[in-house]
């Protein structure tokens, strides 16, 4: 069992909140969670999985199964298949509000799940799962290997290339023809997946809808809901470009980010580390895959943006407290990067006194007194030193 960096935050939030909820993408290690907390918990529990008719059939009637196991904690598992159970949740709990009433795991966002949000308000706590990362898997995994077949736990805990290639391939499928669909995606799988692969490839760039919208023959307003779409079932993230008015055009554009780099390898049909470092994607595809270690750690402290202006001044995160920004980051696929006139100005327009350029594998040093070169390792490591 290699322990989640959700572990102590899950165990705490069952002895506070009524209903706690584990959302992430589909196989990314929330049952095996889920289940490893119960089975440490004092008290019983009841396993109910959605996907299964027999379970559905057990809580055809909500509220009598709720009234039943009423000193059990209740385990809901894909609960976006049911949205018409929030409400029955709330009415039981609302007889009884103790701690520790339902942990309940979903595969899709409480903004897609229908009136999620508002239905159990002051009631439950989200905790967002991620495929495996990095500083969870320092002792088990080397990061080239993390960095090109992602994160999720079968791919992890298999090193057979062709049995990774085929879990991928079907994953995808899986999401396009079932998961998507049963969310309320009113679309052609194959027009979804061209979108897809395209996002792909403008992995760690400025999002053009308009271009994604021609190219797919479809409305601005029609791709922008298949994304929509695509986030809410953790498949992408968009950052938005930090905006306070600091006497320059900055762009309005989002960029648009792969939630995990095995999947973003498989839709650009790479093949091999090597194939993709021969390619003129690998700087982006690391840029991806630094967002995607660092977002787990630094979302409940930190915010996160980008910094882009018209004249091409850029920081390819930056991370801030409130409204302001504390970090400029520059992320770079190189063993000797030097300091851009780029990063040097955005440094000196943001005011920013901690500085990183984030490279694959070295020991960190200055290259000048506020600009750090480091690993994504070390660079954890400071964040989180610096709560």
């Amino acid at each position: 069992m290699i322990k989640r960096n959700l572990y102590s935050e899950l165990n705490f939030s069952l002895k506070k909140f009524p209903v706690v909820c584990i959302t992430g993408p589909r196989q990314c290690g929330k049952t095996t969670l889920a289940k490893l907390i119960c089975s440490e918990q004092k008290k019983d529990f009841v396993y109910l999985d959605l996907e299964k008719i027999e379970d559905n059939r057990r809580i055809q009637d909500p509220g009598l199964f709720f009234q039943d196991n009423r000193q059990k904690l209740i385990v809901i598992d894909e609960i976006q298949r049911k949205p018409d159970l929030f409400p029955e949740i709330r009415a039981e709990v609302d007889t009884d509000r103790k701690a520790g009433r339902f942990l309940i795991l979903g595969s899709a966002s409480p903004d897609i799940i229908i009136n999620t949000s508002e239905t159990l308000a002051g009631r439950i706590k989200y905790i967002h799962l991620h495929p495996f990362i990095l500083s969870e898997l320092k002792k088990t995994s080397n990061w080239k290997d993390l960095f090109f077949w992602g994160g999720f736990p079968n791919i992890v805990l298999d090193n057979d290339a062709q049995f990774r290639k085929d879990w991928l391939d079907n994953f995808i499928y899986t999401y396009l023809e079932r998961d998507l669909p049963m969310l309320g995606l009113k679309a052609s799988p194959v027009q979804v997946r061209r979108l897809w692969e395209m996002l792909a490839y403008q992995s760690g760039n400025l999002l053009n809808s308009s271009s994604l919208a021609r190219s797919l023959g479809v409305s601005n307003h029609t791709v922008n809901a298949y994304m929509d779409y695509l986030e809410g079932a953790f498949m992408i993230y968009r950052i938005e470009p930090f905006e306070i008015n600091i006497g320059k055009r900055i762009v309005k554009s989002k960029k648009v980010f792969m939630a995990d780099t095995g999947l973003l390898h498989r839709l650009l049909r790479i093949d091999s580390y090597d194939q993709l470092m021969s390619t003129q994607l690998a700087g982006h595809s690391w840029e991806n895959f630094v967002l995607i270690q660092i977002l787990p750690i630094i979302r409940k402290n930190w915010n996160i943006w980008f910094y882009r202006t018209h004249t091409g001044i850029e920081a390819d995160l930056v991370l801030g407290k409130g409204l302001k920004p504390k970090i400029c980051i520059e992320i770079k696929l190189s063993s000797a990067p030097d300091i851009t006139r780029s990063f040097a100005t955005a440094i000196n327009d943001l005011q920013t006194s901690k500085n990183y350029i984030i490279i694959p594998d070295i020991k960190k040093y200055r290259l000048r007194k506020d600009i750090t070169v480091c690993n994504i390792n070390d660079f954890l490591e400071m964040i989180l030193e610096s709560k």
